[in-house]
């Protein structure tokens, strides 16, 4: 070994220093997270959509079972937004059908 590479290894007391990273993701968590941002692009696409936001919130939902954790719950966040704004939109059109409806009847 040569000199250079036991001063990489090694500090000045002659102790080796182990930098272990903990190299830990939730690629479930981050699965969700992409798709349910996907969806709130999509959504407007009647079934492709609804899919797609059905998988990421099923996806963010199992990953945070798991560590790291901030992605699948930004990612639970965001589909129950957009559920939240699917309900809006339904809720709208029926009142709108609805009222349409009987202003036909008059």
């Amino acid at each position: 070994m040569s000199e250079t590479q036991q001063n990489d290894s090694q500090n000045n007391n002659g102790q080796t220093i182990i930098i272990n990273q903990n190299n830990s993701s939730n690629g479930i968590g981050t699965a969700g997270f992409v798709l349910s941002i996907v969806a709130l692009i999509i959504g407007c696409v009647p079934i492709l959509g609804w899919f797609v936001w059905f998988l990421g919130l099923l996806l963010s939902f199992i990953g945070i079972f798991k560590k790291p954790r901030t992605l699948a719950m930004i990612g639970l966040f965001i589909s129950l937004i957009g559920i939240i704004l699917l309900l809006f939109v339904f809720a709208n059109l029926a009142l709108f059908g609805a009222s349409s409806a009987a202003l036909d009847g008059l």
